[in-house]
This record gives C-alpha cells, sequence and structure tokens, in this order.
C-alpha cells in the first residue's frame, strides 16, 4: 500500500510511499485518517509527475531551501568579504525551514514567519548582557539584513541562474520591515581628541587611516594585493568596486605598516598568547572584523563618548569633508555611494552655509537702510 500507518506508532499520521519511473517519493500526509491521507498521496503524485516532467525539460529537479543554502554559499557566499557572517545566516535559515521544505513551496506565509522568528532572537545571541540585563531585541535592519535579504538573494539567483521556477514567490516588498532615517552623527573636537587618546596603539593607524578615508569597516580591512601605486582598490557592499586615491597621509600609513606583515596591512600584536588560536604573545596578526568591533567597544569605553558607533565615523568624515569642499559630488565619490540620493543626507552642513549667507544679507539690508541707502 502506498498509504499506511507506521507500525511503531511514534507518530499518529498515515504516511505515503510510491514510485514513479524508479524515483521513490515518500514522507508524512499530516492527515489522520486514511481518506484523508489517500487525497493527499493523490497531490503528491500528481506534484511528482510534475516535477519529474520539469526535470526532463529544464534538467532541474525540486531543491529544498536547505539545498538551495548550500548551493548559494559555494556559489556566491563563500566569496563574501564578510563570509563568516553569510555562512551564520545561511544556516540560521536552514535550521528554520528544516531540510524539507521546497523553495518553489515557500509563500508570503514562510516569509512572515521568518521574521517573526528573527525579531524574537535577542540583539548579540545573548538573552542577557554581562550585568544582567535583558539585552534587547534585534532591530528592524538587522532582520532586513541578515534574513529577509539573504532569502531575496537566493530566490534571485534560484530564478536567474538556477533557471528553477517559483510560481509561489513572496512579495519581498510586503516584508520589508521600516527602519528609521539613518542619522548624521558628527564629533566635535573634545570627542575627536577623546577617541584618538583613547585608541591602542597597535591599532592608531589602522583607526587613522578610517578617519581619514570614510571607508566602511570591512572596507578598511585591506591586504596588499588591494594596494597600488596610486589608489587602493577593494570590494564594498553589495559587491561594488571601493577606490581609495592614495593620497600623502595614506601613503605615509601604509609605509609605516609595510614591514608588519606580508599580506595584510594593518595588524595588532597579541597581548596574551592562545594556543587553541595559534597566537603567540608579542606576534602581529591580521586585524579582523570581529577583532574590530572589539577593540571599538573598548575604545569607546575608554574615551568616554556617548551614543556614537563606528559608522558614525564615516557620518563625520563626509559632513566634516563637506563643509570644507562644499560639494556633494565629490562627497558621493568619496563614500562610494550609488545613488547621490544617499549623500544627500549630508545636505544639512549646506544647509548651515545658506543660513549664514542669508544672515549676512539680512544685515546688510538693515545697513543699507539705516544709512539710507537704496537697493537696486
Amino acid at each position: 500500500m502506498s498509504v499506511y500507518l507506521p507500525k511503531n506508532r511514534k507518530t499518529p499520521f498515515y504516511q505515503f510511499d510510491f514510485q514513479i519511473n524508479g524515483r521513490r517519493f515518500h514522507g508524512s500526509t499530516e492527515a489522520r485518517t486514511e481518506k484523508e491521507a489517500k487525497a493527499v498521496e493523490r497531490r503528491e503524485r500528481a506534484k511528482a509527475r510534475a516535477d519529474l516532467e520539469r526535470e526532463r525539460i529544464t534538467g532541474n529537479g525540486p531543491i529544498t531551501l536547505d539545498q538551495a543554502c548550500q548551493r548559494f554559499w559555494h556559489e556566491v557566499g563563500q566569496h563574501h568579504r564578510n563570509d563568516t557572517a553569510t555562512y551564520q545566516q545561511l544556516t540560521w535559515l536552514a535550521v528554520f525551514f528544516g531540510s524539507t521544505v521546497r523553495l518553489d513551496e515557500i509563500t508570503d506565509r514562510h516569509i512572515a514567519e521568518m521574521i517573526a522568528a528573527r525579531r524574537q532572537r535577542p540583539r548579540h545571541g545573548r538573552a542577557k548582557d554581562k550585568l544582567g540585563n535583558p539585552t534587547p531585541k534585534v532591530a528592524n535592519a538587522t532582520v532586513n539584513r541578515t534574513a529577509t535579504v539573504v532569502m531575496k538573494a537566493i530566490f534571485m539567483r534560484a530564478k536567474k541562474v538556477w533557471k528553477y521556477p517559483l510560481p509561489l514567490e513572496p512579495n519581498w516588498r510586503d516584508h520589508w520591515l521600516p527602519v528609521s532615517p539613518e542619522r548624521v552623527r558628527e564629533l566635535d573636537d573634545a570627542e575627536d581628541s577623546a577617541l584618538d587618546a583613547a585608541v591602542r596603539s597597535d591599532y592608531g593607524l589602522w583607526f587613522e587611516f578610517v578617519r581619514l578615508t570614510g571607508l566602511r569597516r570591512n572596507e578598511t580591512l585591506i591586504r596588499w594585493e588591494n594596494v597600488f601605486a596610486k589608489h587602493i582598490a577593494t570590494t564594498g557592499k553589495r559587491g561594488r568596486p571601493v577606490r581609495t586615491p592614495i593620497t600623502n597621509a595614506i601613503r605615509e600609513i601604509l609605509n609605516q605598516c609595510r614591514e608588519h606583515h606580508s599580506e595584510y596591512v594593518f595588524t595588532f600584536i597579541c597581548q596574551q598568547s592562545d594556543a587553541s588560536r595559534g597566537m603567540v604573545k608579542g606576534m602581529r596578526y591580521p586585524i579582523t572584523s570581529e577583532g574590530a568591533k572589539s577593540q571599538w567597544r573598548r575604545q569607546l569605553r575608554r574615551s568616554g563618548v556617548k551614543n556614537l558607533r563606528f559608522h558614525d565615523l564615516r557620518h563625520d568624515t563626509a559632513s566634516k569633508l563637506l563643509r570644507r569642499q562644499k560639494n556633494i559630488k565629490l562627497v558621493q565619490k568619496v563614500l562610494n555611494h550609488a545613488d547621490i540620493a544617499t549623500t544627500s543626507k549630508y545636505a544639512h552642513v549646506l544647509d548651515e552655509d545658506i543660513v549664514a549667507a542669508l544672515e549676512d544679507f539680512a544685515l546688510y539690508r538693515k545697513k543699507s537702510r539705516t544709512n539710507g541707502e537704496v537697493d537696486t
């Protein structure tokens, strides 16, 4: 029989098990009565025949999300700059959906459930911080970036590259969580000095490079192969190329780093030997993304500067550069923004110049009237 109850009765549901053209199809019907189970089995047979016909025509049989995650990792994810984060995101998706959910069966309902589950995870994966206080849930932007964006990328590659038909593909726009407009944080002179004084000495050259270039954190973790005669070429957000001109100040930093490591430009000095990681006290090792995050948190505590994120350093560089150069297109190039609308959030800097000009004009008119002059 193709529909049956398991002899061990570990499950109350009828199972189905049949073959078509020598291919076996089996699983749970999720039905408790034989009549319902047979109806499910008929649907499974029809779906199996459709799958086999599609496989005959296109060469693509059904693919589960678990298999899609593995394929996406080997073809795309492992080549991401922050490949560790990509691997963690794909692993979480595979575990959440399980090993049997097919990509072509994922609907808006599945994505809504995924987002609800992701929103409940505590920030940094810890329910409580070191002081025992409850850790906040992850932000909407994090949910978008680590779950929805990744799922959409898998679907896009499955459709466009792997040529899988996905008739039930979710409407991604409906699942995008609202995000507050990105703030623009600018450091005052006291904060600037406090941060410089708080940086650990072996991270000093890297931090100065961060401040001079306005690059994103991962874009600063460069290798010598990225350094050319007049520019540094790296890969930025969404795989876009980033080209950073080498100024005299940047060249001086690079020259000081030249003898530290053969492959990576920016390194740190190990403070305590760690046999499990193969690290020896006093030796230099490449600064990693996670290491940079840890040092930034410590530097921030030592400096006493409040309400500041690492990404705000990028905002600070952009604001100060725009204030001095008065050229928003130039700032767009420096920040590697694809759309100048993204750079326009720094327009408040130019607004200040407009206010100053209008104030000056108002004083001019007042003076002219006092002196009995007539404007022409």
